[in-house]
């Protein structure tokens, strides 16, 4: 007999749960999917995601790690803003034309719905995994947009995710305050460019978490490598 019970999620879905045997029926392989925002200020809802970029980025089963073969598989959105309140820094550094995504960006709504759907779809059978350099502001962004956005919620729950600066601080046994994207040894970089235009982030993010991932240090933590 199968006793099940009900959860409630910090996006306020109810999530039903197995108690023994059918436990094991969850999902046993890792999806990781790389992201980048680019906003009009530091906050969801008082300000504006305006554009972001999800890129597949590998798999992951607990035994074996799999880098994806190429960043193809990937979406894109650009959205209209959401409130009257922006900084000129932040649109300083991303390029993007407010004014322009106020006329032209996509509905919040079917964006991040396509968005959420894509990334079911490419997960299949295995639970999707946000990852992020660092993690904290494109998952802040990200998750609040699915919540308010999408109607199933978010498809990385309420805390599946993976912080690239974390990881590399526990790698290399640098402090975190100090395991910026300057500090990535090279040997671990990408070649590409960080140009603040979201696939471009994404991508050259998802390689340094490939390599990262595959990086086994010689001697446990290591000094980075300049």
């Amino acid at each position: 007999m199968t006793v099940m019970n009900s959860i409630l999620t910090p996006d306020r879905r109810i999530i039903a749960t197995a108690n023994g045997a059918d436990q094991k029926r969850k999902p046993s392989m890792d999806v990781y999917f790389s992201a980048d925002v680019e906003t009009d200020g530091p906050i969801p809802g008082p300000f504006s995601m305006l554009s972001f970029a999800i890129v597949f980025a590998g798999t992951y089963d607990g035994r074996e790690f799999k880098r994806a073969d190429t960043h193809e598989k990937r979406v894109y959105h650009e959205l209209k803003p959401i409130s009257s309140q922006y900084e000129q820094e932040a649109l300083d550094v991303n390029g993007l034309d407010r004014q322009r995504l106020l006329l032209e960006g996509e509905d919040p709504k079917e964006a991040l719905t396509k968005a959420a759907n894509w990334i079911r779809e490419i997960a299949g059978e295995g639970s999707p995994v946000l990852v992020a350099y660092p993690l904290s502001f494109d998952w802040t962004w990200l998750y609040w947009y699915f919540v308010n956005y999408c109607e199933q919620g978010s498809p990385f729950d309420y805390s599946k995710c993976y912080d690239i600066k974390t990881a590399l601080s526990v790698k290399t046994g640098m402090p975190i305050a100090q395991s910026g994207r300057s500090s990535v040894p090279s040997h671990l970089r990408s070649h590409r460019l960080h140009t603040h235009h979201a696939i471009d982030d994404a991508i050259e993010q998802a390689e340094i978490f490939a390599n990262l991932f595959e990086w086994e240090p010689p001697h446990g933590r290591d000094k980075p490598q300049t």
